[in-house]
């Protein structure tokens, strides 16, 4: 079952202001300001979804400083991974 997390309220509130997203967003903003020195300005999108019977969170994030970066991980217990976003050309 794929489920979309409706993410338009988020777009308009600071990171720090969201009290109805997911606990799991919090745990990114926390993560990726330890390890890519980002301060998250907002989350561009963000789902969460069951792939082969492991529960997947996605979301792109934001930085206050422009940087947009993809967060992932696959179950509750692993920690975040984050790919930053580029231009890319096909």
């Amino acid at each position: 079952m794929i489920t979309a997390l409706p993410v338009v309220g988020a777009l308009a509130l600071p990171a720090a202001a969201q009290s109805t997203d997911p606990a799991w967003l919090d745990e990114i903003t926390r993560a990726i300001a330890a390890e890519k020195q980002c301060e998250v300005a907002y989350f561009i999108a963000a789902r969460e979804y069951e792939l082969g019977g492991r529960q997947v969170f996605e979301a792109r994030v934001q930085c206050v400083d422009g940087r947009q970066f993809d967060a992932s991980r696959t179950g509750p217990d692993t920690d975040f991974t984050f790919e930053a976003c580029a231009v890319r050309v096909c």
